[in-house]
């Protein structure tokens, strides 16, 4: 029986760089579909829409293509785009790439409902990467065990213990009066940790599940990493502002 997320919206933005890119969309939000009952929006931005991904979604998925002829995926700003269609009392921005067992997502959101946080992540800063070999078993069958058995086999996402992206979900109310994503970030960057430390500067409450979190292996183009020295200034730029600055700044800044 699939557990009551009626009450989120989780929200994926997409450009398809690779068909390893297309398996994992498709596998994860098979995913999430098999355990949950709630609303998905898939967002492509493109330059060339052939239909294909809103076919293999199916119907219950909402999808929704925008012509986009820019080289530079604005994640920030499709995003916000869907953030502000989004109507249930939460929201949950989801990358194409992230799979986390059932019980962690249930926890976050349950700490939502209570009211007791405004933010919660369904892990707790650790992203295992998953190779290609333990990525196609997933693919192949979907079963969350299959990767959590491969633990042994598997690194940390960037080395480190303490990343805050991937999977978050937040009460929408509150996501949207702290600015939601911060568009001053234009393609890959730190808004992760960014949108974390402003909403740490505005009080917000924010809950790590225990667990960790997956992330399937996929080829690496200029929409997954820094494609110039500018690109890395512009995103380290903007984490130095919002954390010099004040919450009246912040919520002048992000009103």
């Amino acid at each position: 029986m699939k557990a009551d997320l009626t009450d989120v919206t989780i929200i994926i933005s997409i450009r398809i760089d690779s068909i390893i890119r297309l398996e994992n969309l498709i596998s994860v939000v098979q995913y999430l579909t098999r355990y949950f009952d709630c609303r998905i929006i898939v967002l492509e931005a493109d330059s060339y829409n052939n239909g294909l991904i809103k076919k293999m979604l199916g119907r219950k998925i909402d999808y929704h293509f925008f012509e986009d002829y820019d080289s530079t995926f604005y994640r920030t700003k499709y995003h916000n785009l869907m953030a502000e269609v989004s109507t249930t009392p939460f929201l949950s921005i989801w990358d194409t790439d992230i799979v986390i067992p059932p019980s962690q997502i249930i926890e976050a959101i349950g700490k939502l409902r209570n009211e007791s946080y405004d933010i919660a992540l369904p892990y707790d800063g650790k992203v295992l990467e998953v190779s290609i070999p333990i990525r196609e078993q997933f693919i192949k069958n979907g079963h969350i065990r299959e990767l959590q058995k491969q633990h042994a086999k598997m690194n940390l996402l960037y080395k480190t213990e303490a990343l805050c992206g991937g999977a978050i979900f937040v009460n929408t109310t509150s996501y949207k009066k702290a600015g939601m994503e911060n568009t001053a970030f234009y393609g890959w960057g730190s808004e992760d940790f960014e949108r974390i430390d402003r909403w740490k500067i505005l009080g917000y409450k924010i809950h790590k599940t225990k667990g960790v979190a997956y992330h399937l292996s996929h080829p690496r183009g200029d929409n997954s990493k820094f494609s110039h020295h500018r690109q890395f200034m512009n995103s380290e730029a903007a984490i130095f502002t919002t954390r010099a600055s004040s919450v009246e700044e912040l919520r002048e800044r992000f009103k």
